[in-house]
């Protein structure tokens, strides 16, 4: 086996499967927008500048049939990772959505550039600025050391077990969901707080149109309130996922 494949060539291999994966998953640097070919270069550049202090870590003196189950199991942790970090990126999706529905823009749709499909435009606007701000804030440097670090977390050699990768899963999912309601938190108790008194004044007035006044003014409202508080929602989830990807990079 070691004559007809190249150590090196084995050891690129195996790092790539978890550096690739990871990199298509990521916030800011894997999403769709970029571009297949975009998201692979970048994957096989930092493929080639970890290589050399992930060679050491990896079991490479195998035969065949082990090189495949460490093949699989690098493919799986950087599916495991990326998926969870993504699980909390998707709190912007989420949060827009709530807000929309609140504001009386649900009905707005969007085609995601993130991740495809048809979603609300709000969530379209804050995951877009949530991107930026990632960017901007040089997050993106925590991202790519916590791929470096995941070999110090989950060293090459055997797949996790699968009651540590469903906690993970539930851990980001229950984090990602909690952010979400804490960004839309303000638009949450907008809704109630209007449509209670759009109650109360449809009582006391039962010949006002109040749907055809209340719509519109859900939206003038709602729309004040959103360029009002955007600044302290996307501070909120820059501090969330900056803690999320410094506790995985180790820092």
């Amino acid at each position: 086996m070691d004559l007809l494949i190249p150590q090196i060539a084995v050891a690129f291999l195996l790092t790539f499967a978890r550096v690739g994966t990871l990199v298509m998953l990521l916030p800011a640097i894997g999403e769709q927008s970029l571009g297949a070919r975009a998201r692979l270069s970048f994957a096989l550049l930092l493929t080639l500048v970890m290589f050399p202090a992930t060679q050491a870590t990896l079991p490479i003196g195998e035969g065949g049939p082990q090189l495949i189950t460490l093949l699989i199991s690098e493919i799986f942790v950087g599916l495991m990772l990326g998926m969870a970090t993504r699980l909390i990126i998707g709190a912007l999706q989420t949060a827009g959505t709530i807000i929309a529905q609140q504001i009386g823009l649900g009905f707005a749709m969007a085609v995601d550039p993130a991740m495809g499909g048809q979603q609300a435009a709000i969530g379209n606007f804050l995951s877009l600025l949530g991107i930026t701000l990632i960017f901007a804030t040089d997050l993106h440097h925590l991202a790519i050391a916590a791929i470096r670090n995941s070999y110090d977390l989950l060293p090459p050699g055997g797949l996790p077990s699968a009651g540590d990768a469903a906690a993970l899963g539930v851990q980001a999912a229950a984090r990602g969901f909690r952010l979400a309601i804490q960004i839309s938190a303000p638009f949450l108790v907008f809704g109630i707080l209007f449509n209670l008194g759009l109650g109360v004044l449809a009582r006391l007035m039962p010949q006002m149109p109040v749907f055809f006044l209340g719509l519109p003014a859900t939206i003038l409202l709602g729309m004040v309130i959103l360029f009002a508080v955007v600044g302290v929602m996307m501070g909120v989830f820059l501090e969330d996922i900056g803690d999320y990807l410094a506790e995985i990079a180790g820092l």
